[in-house]
């Protein structure tokens, strides 16, 4: 399913026209040129309107650089999971217990032990259609992976063939990320390490059983929260390499969802009106909602200010205080959590912000070499780059910094920054830094001083490679502390030594 770039247009010019504070945009598409990315030409019509853009990074993680929606106006936003789960637990004939999810909860299945079937070891391995040659008749089927079968579909063939339940392991890729689908028997889709637990249980024994039990919806469990969820899709951006994409990340996995369609709902006494959805369409609107909460407090903010204040303040650590984990449940790196997970109550006061002009972004592009012809189409207005000072992602006033550097050259990079301050009339902010591995941060000044609201205040950056630099990649910080308010900017630097 998708949509004819005509109708994505005449939708942005509609809500421009309707004169909406905010557009939430749950699409995405390929990796385009701003100058033919109908997204990312109706987004900067909005900017430059002052509507604040939200939408989609996209669904094809955790492969890196597979990042939709990557233009600097627009704010580009990941999928986290919650500390939630609606769980369905399954127990092996040996005592062991798995905890899946499922968002079909059958209140008159019993949790008796039944025979255990690997598909994989049937005429039918990724339970794509019906076992012809196996009897799977009241029993218990492993379903592997395959990305081109929908997981309820599997359940249907399951259920034709005279299944009485379905267990759905991970791929390898997936790992952790399980996801409460709406099946049409009883299910629990599991972790990739724990479907290798399973057949190895079956391996095992020569009478493998399991049961299924359902514990409906169970939050604040230990498991950590929030985590980057599996198909989210990754930075680094193929457009804009110089910009950390995506932006942020926020609640994206199992969402309870509004659906206009007819799920596969095993009452049919009523037809469900919503649903559990997954993807980074959910966490969209989510930072939707956000951006309209500060647009409500603060009218006067301009779209860039809004997203200066969710990628500031935003969330570093877990629930546990942990830094944010990937599927693998594994350190992830900026690529995945973009400034970290969204945090509304401290975005609402962030203390300073960066904000960016419809010109600044104009600036940017003649620094991308797009023609005069290119950013009229994104512009909507006659432009000439000479007119301009040209400057990339060095000097665009994003509240992130990314850099190239390479011992054989150049050895250093500079960035210009300048803040505004929203917070309290007087107010100092100190510099704190921690420094990527095997790179230098110098910033000067060390120390900002306001003696007003609405005051603004320059910074330069100079990141520079050391002798101990070692690997591809490497990330750091930058923090303004006062009193008050730690104001956070995420340092992302490729290394070629």
């Amino acid at each position: 399913m998708g949509c004819k770039v005509s109708d994505i247009a005449m939708g942005l010019d509609a809500a421009i026209k309707d004169g909406v504070d905010i557009l939430s945009l749950s699409l995405g598409g390929p990796s385009l040129p701003y100058s033919i990315d109908p997204v990312a030409i109706g987004a900067f019509a909005a900017m430059q309107r002052g509507i604040f853009i939200s939408c989609a990074a996209g669904n094809k993680g955790p492969t890196a650089s597979t990042i939709s929606n990557e233009a600097p106006w627009i704010l580009t936003v990941g999928a986290s999971t919650m500390d939630r789960s609606i769980r369905s637990t399954v127990k092996l004939g040996d005592g062991t217990e798995i905890d899946g999810e499922t968002l079909f909860q059958p209140k008159n299945f019993k949790p008796d032990q039944l025979p255990l079937v690997l598909a994989a070891r049937t005429d039918n391995p990724y339970c794509d259609g019906p076992f012809n040659t196996t009897n799977v008749e009241g029993k218990v089927v492993l379903c592997e992976p395959n990305g081109y079968v929908l997981d309820v579909d599997k359940g249907r063939a399951v259920k034709k063939s005279g299944g009485a339940g379905m267990i759905i392991m991970n791929a390898e890729g997936d790992a952790y990320t399980i996801m409460a689908d709406a099946h049409v028997l009883p299910a629990s889709h599991i972790s990739y390490a724990d479907g290798l637990k399973l057949k190895a249980y079956v391996n095992s024994t020569s009478n493998a059983t399991v049961a299924i039990i359902f514990k409906g919806t169970i939050v604040g469990n230990s498991t950590r929260a929030p985590t980057v969820a599996s198909f989210s899709s990754r930075g680094p951006s193929q457009r804009s390499g110089d910009i950390l994409k995506p932006d942020i990340i926020g609640p994206g996995t199992n969402v309870l969802a509004a659906w206009p369609f007819e799920l596969n709902a095993n009452d049919t006494r009523k037809r469900p009106t919503y649903n559990i959805i997954s993807g980074t369409s959910m966490s969209t609107p989510h930072l939707s909602g956000v951006a309209a909460l500060l647009k409500s407090a603060h009218p006067d903010w301009s779209p860039a200010m809004i997203k200066s204040a969710i990628l500031t303040t935003a969330d570093k650590v877990d629930h546990q205080g942990e830094p944010i984990a990937d599927q693998n449940r594994t350190r992830a790196n900026l690529f995945a959590t973009g400034a970290g997970h969204v945090n509304p109550s401290k975005a609402i006061n962030p203390g300073l912000v960066y904000d960016i002009s419809a010109d600044n972004y104009a600036s940017y592009l003649c620094a991308h070499n797009y023609t005069d012809e290119d950013i009229a189409v994104i512009t909507q207005k006659k432009t000439r780059c000479v007119d301009y000072q040209k400057f990339g992602g060095s000097d665009l006033n994003y509240p992130s910094f990314t850099g190239y550097l390479n011992t054989a050259g150049p050895l250093s990079q500079t960035y210009n920054r300048t803040v505004t301050n929203i917070g309290e009339a007087n107010s100092t902010y100190k510099l704190e830094v921690d420094e990527p591995n095997g790179v230098s941060v110098v910033v000067k000044p060390q120390k900002l001083q306001f003696s007003q609201v609405n005051e603004k205040a320059s910074y330069f950056v100079t990141l520079s490679i050391n002798a101990s630099a070692k690997g591809s990649y490497a990330e750091g910080e930058l923090r303004w502390v006062s009193n008050e308010h730690v104001v956070r900017s995420p340092i992302s630097v490729f290394l070629k030594t």
